[in-house]
């Protein structure tokens, strides 16, 4: 089985946003303050912490346009923080009962009949089936009820 490994946004993506450059949609961020509840940031996969400042934005975790690359809101840091690099499932995962994974190849097109609404626990099990495959790329970790992206799963 596939040794895997969740990856949030580049820093250098994070970095552009965290000092207001354009998101996906040519907007610059919004700022909102942390009530504690439900806002992981992409960058390094933690809880946004009660009473902290974080970004709002419009985010394609793509490298071009085309049919499969979707567009969502997201949530980051406002002032910049470490990238996750442990080990299992990030702390912003674990946060809720389930998520949507997504398979996709190498050319960033999704593979039809591989999505799945996963409880937490199965997250790594799957992700770890999908990637044991020959035609899957990397694993997108969404919001089971948003559809907002989280972070990629790839293999380690």
């Amino acid at each position: 089985m596939a040794d895997v490994t969740f990856r949030g946004l580049p820093t250098e993506v994070a970095r552009h946003y965290q000092a207001g450059g354009l998101d996906a949609y040519g907007l610059p961020p919004e700022r909102a303050l942390s009530d504690g509840q439900g806002n992981p940031c992409r960058h390094c996969l933690k809880p946004i912490a009660e009473g902290r400042d974080y970004l709002i934005l419009a985010h394609r975790p793509f490298g071009a346009l085309q049919p499969y690359a979707e567009t969502g809101p997201i949530f980051l840091c406002a002032d910049p923080c470490e990238p996750w690099e442990g080990q299992g499932v990030p702390p912003a995962q674990q946060l809720v009962p389930d998520y949507l994974l997504k398979a996709y190849d190498g050319r960033e097109r999704i593979i039809y009949g591989r999505g799945r609404v996963v409880p937490q626990g199965e997250l790594v099990g799957y992700a770890a089936a999908l990637l044991d495959r020959p035609d899957v790329n990397f694993v997108d970790l969404r919001s089971a009820r948003y559809n907002c992206w989280q972070a990629r799963i790839t293999r380690r």
